[in-house]
């Protein structure tokens, strides 16, 4: 399908998943990266404690939380 063709038919509301190849889609700057963090012992049980009552894992929780405080306290860049 040409590119022309595309665009006319997401613009007129049409189903295009068929032109794409979404096991290559990505979101550009959602890349995964590992970091290793050292946590105090409360605190992991306070995390897993608040894991188990949301039926979560821990690491959501982490990523939950400070995905909150990060946009509550950064400006959306210009």
């Amino acid at each position: 399908m040409k590119a022309d063709e595309f665009d006319e038919k997401f613009d007129r509301g049409e189903d295009i998943t068929s032109a794409l190849d979404l096991a290559k889609a990505q979101r550009p700057g959602e890349e995964q990266r590992r970091v290793n963090v050292d946590f105090p012992a409360w605190m992991i049980a306070a995390l897993d404690r608040e894991a188990r009552r949301l039926g979560v894992t821990r690491q959501s929780v982490i990523k939950v939380w400070l995905a909150e405080r990060l946009e509550h306290h950064t400006t959306p860049a210009a």
